[in-house]
């Protein structure tokens, strides 16, 4: 495997678990971890669509990996995927406070993700 598509398989690797704990049984792990209240059928239906979204930008990444052309864009998605995110818990911190341990390491994973992939766009393309 190419070095510069590491940054693709690790992103793969982490997205697609979570995707699939958001997802799969999102009434059950998330109401006991997070203690989410799923009044509805609404909100599960939400954490499955995030798991499908999930899935299918990781399916992505792959494709950039195995496909020389969806590189530079997989790439480009991951960054902006990774550092959406970071944006979005690093606002949530400011307005919200200090989140569980996991979502913080969450957020350290996601700004070295994209930093990874940043410095990978600037040395490959």
């Amino acid at each position: 495997m190419n070095s510069k598509n590491l940054h693709l398989i690790t992103s793969s690797i982490i997205i697609i678990p979570v995707g699939l704990t958001y997802g799969l049984l999102p009434s059950g792990f998330l109401e006991n971890m997070f203690q989410f209240d799923f009044g509805s059928t609404d909100l599960p239906g939400m954490f499955r669509a995030l798991m499908a979204l999930y899935i299918a930008i990781a399916i992505f990444w792959l494709i950039g990996i195995s496909k020389t052309e969806f590189w530079f864009p997989a790439t480009l998605s991951n960054v902006l995927i990774m550092s959406g995110l970071a944006f979005g818990r690093i606002l949530s911190l400011f307005i919200d406070g200090r989140p569980s341990s996991i979502f913080l390491v969450g957020l350290i994973v996601e700004i070295l993700l994209a930093a990874w992939g940043i410095f990978n766009l600037r040395k490959y393309n």
